[in-house]
């Protein structure tokens, strides 16, 4: 059975995993939103996208860090033999 550091730890890592890859998705798209800011069209459907796509992950950042936080609480419990 897992103690409550391991436990914590592990929860630790993967947050950081989570809302790492959401800032490297985020400098990317606004690295492609830069490079095609003098091109007409082009620059607005990037834009729009960088909006659209920012807002979707987001959400599923915070979706993913929620349950994981669900998750982990009932690990913890049941390590602490809290039912």
């Amino acid at each position: 059975m897992a103690s409550y550091s391991e436990i914590q730890s592990a929860v630790r890592v993967e947050k950081f995993k989570i809302w790492f890859a959401w800032l490297c998705g985020g400098i990317l798209w606004l690295m492609v939103t830069n490079a095609t800011a003098d091109i007409a069209v082009v620059s607005v459907v990037t834009q729009a996208l960088l909006v659209v796509l920012g807002v979707l992950s987001t959400i599923a950042a915070v979706t993913m860090t929620n349950r994981l936080n669900r998750k982990a609480d009932a690990a913890r419990r049941e390590v602490l033999g809290d039912l």
